[in-house]
């Protein structure tokens, strides 16, 4: 699954939206309607892959898009494009989620997602994006050895810091600290390459 959501990612910085941005500064409502259209997939996808839960994915979905409605005023598009910082939106809602009352009582417990629901908002790379990207991501990602991939899978998805990772691993902070910069000097690399 962290596969699809790279792949789908890539699609994200590479969208321009700058008349939806526009629309949304004005507070249009089928400027609301394109972005849910444009990023549900996505986000949804991300936020089921820290969740793990099918049914608060899709309520925190419906939270992430809410919370960038209200604050799309605020949208600097200086800073970045509209699909990532919704990511970030929606990201930061579901780890919010795992460190609630709610989350913690989730956590132990156990709900099996059916395809069908999975398949309505998760897109094949085939739909979203050009195999070359795929390629691409693939590539990167098979540059890294098991302990980079996780260290950075533990930030993304868990919001684990450094030492929240290490005591998970049971490994030295440095040595998380070089998993961590490795990783992201070996995938900058890559891309910059390519």
């Amino acid at each position: 699954m962290i596969w699809h959501i790279l792949i789908l990612f890539a699609e994200l910085v590479a969208a321009n939206d700058q008349d939806l941005i526009e629309r949304l500064r004005r507070r249009d409502p089928d400027a609301m309607s394109d972005l849910y259209d444009r990023y549900s997939r996505v986000v949804y996808a991300v936020i089921l892959r820290i969740v793990r839960n099918a049914s608060v994915a899709e309520e925190l979905v419906q939270e992430s898009f809410l919370r960038a409605w209200n604050r799309g005023s605020d949208f600097d598009a200086s800073r970045g494009r509209i699909g990532p910082w919704l990511l970030t939106i929606a990201r930061n809602r579901a780890i919010d989620y795992l460190r609630s009352s709610a989350g913690q009582q989730q956590a132990t417990t156990f709900e099996l997602v059916s395809s069908e629901r999975v398949s309505l908002f998760v897109n094949t790379e085939d739909r979203m994006v050009d195999q070359e990207q795929a390629r691409r991501i693939r590539a990167a990602f098979s540059q890294l050895n098991e302990n980079q991939r996780q260290v950075l899978e533990l930030a993304y998805f868990e919001g684990l810091s450094q030492s929240e990772m290490a005591e998970k691993l049971g490994q030295p902070l440095g040595t998380i600290k070089t998993w961590v910069r490795t990783a992201l000097t070996t995938l900058r690399g890559t891309f910059h390459a390519a």
